[in-house]
């Protein structure tokens, strides 16, 4: 358990929504942010995404799951916002890299909940390339539906099955999935972006599968953004060319079984 864990808990009172934010629907307040259903767009604009969610909802309390030893946000960036943010991780090493000041709180978000940990608290929940890597996906949404505030929001941000090269990271040994994520991105490692084994466990952007199992579990709202594409193939020039012909194929008919990754969104 975190050192820190305790200030996570004395958090401000969950902001009243304003006027305008109040009667908005997730599909409404997506509405607004003119997506495009490719990879680039699903990366490049998240951040954008969070802090519109943020204003919409009128949230206030944050809770960033796995964000461990690099947060989305910096700390002037949060008393810009006059929001408050708890970065989870399930590691407490990579809870102590973040500068004093953060608030943290390190749990398996998979796992059972914590007793320290407050339920109907926070306002807005988000991740980004982390349940893909949880043991069970079931538990990880039960777990976000109790600690959300009513009325509170999360976020996913995930690579989905059945994008080829998620199929084979989900089916070869551990060691070599990480070998080849390394070698695919010079930038990667344990110092500075770690690999974690990827498990996949409800990382779909299949609304008929998706949408009945997050609303079995209390949500009231349920959205599902996928998006198409993935830059593993750059370096190989016709399977490349294929791939990008193929993906716009399926990106036109929105055959969601061929989605890259997804922003898994639901509302409490």
């Amino acid at each position: 358990m975190s050192t820190r864990l305790d200030a996570a808990l004395e958090l401000p009172r969950a902001g009243t929504p304003t006027e305008a934010a109040r009667p908005f629907s997730l599909a409404a307040a997506f509405s607004e942010l003119g997506v495009s259903n490719s990879d680039e767009w699903g990366w490049d604009n998240y951040e954008r995404v969070i802090r519109h969610l943020i204003a919409r909802f009128g949230a206030r309390n944050l809770l960033e799951i796995g964000g461990g030893r690099a947060p989305m946000f910096d700390l002037p960036e949060l008393s810009r916002m006059e929001v408050a943010l708890t970065v989870n991780d399930i590691s407490a090493s990579e809870l102590a890299r973040l500068p004093a000041g953060y608030l943290t709180a390190c749990f398996n978000v998979a796992g059972a909940l914590p007793p320290e940990i407050k339920r109907s608290t926070y306002d807005l929940a988000f991740s980004q390339m982390v349940f893909e890597h949880v043991e069970d996906g079931r538990q990880a949404w039960r777990n976000l539906h109790a600690v959300l505030a009513p009325g509170g929001v999360a976020i996913a941000f995930i690579p989905t099955l059945f994008a080829f090269p998620f199929i084979i990271n989900r089916l070869i040994p551990e060691r070599i999935a990480k070998r080849i994520a390394e070698m695919l991105d010079r930038g990667r490692s344990d110092d500075t972006v770690p690999v974690f084994p990827a498990r996949y466990s409800w990382s779909y952007s299949i609304e008929r599968w998706m949408r009945p199992m997050l609303s079995e579990l209390g949500y009231r709202e349920v959205m599902l953004v996928p998006f198409y594409g993935h830059r593993y193939y750059q370096r190989f020039p016709v399977v490349r060319d294929v791939h990008a012909w193929f993906t716009a194929l399926a990106r036109r008919k929105d055959w969601r079984v061929f989605s890259s990754y997804t922003y898994i969104v639901v509302r409490k």
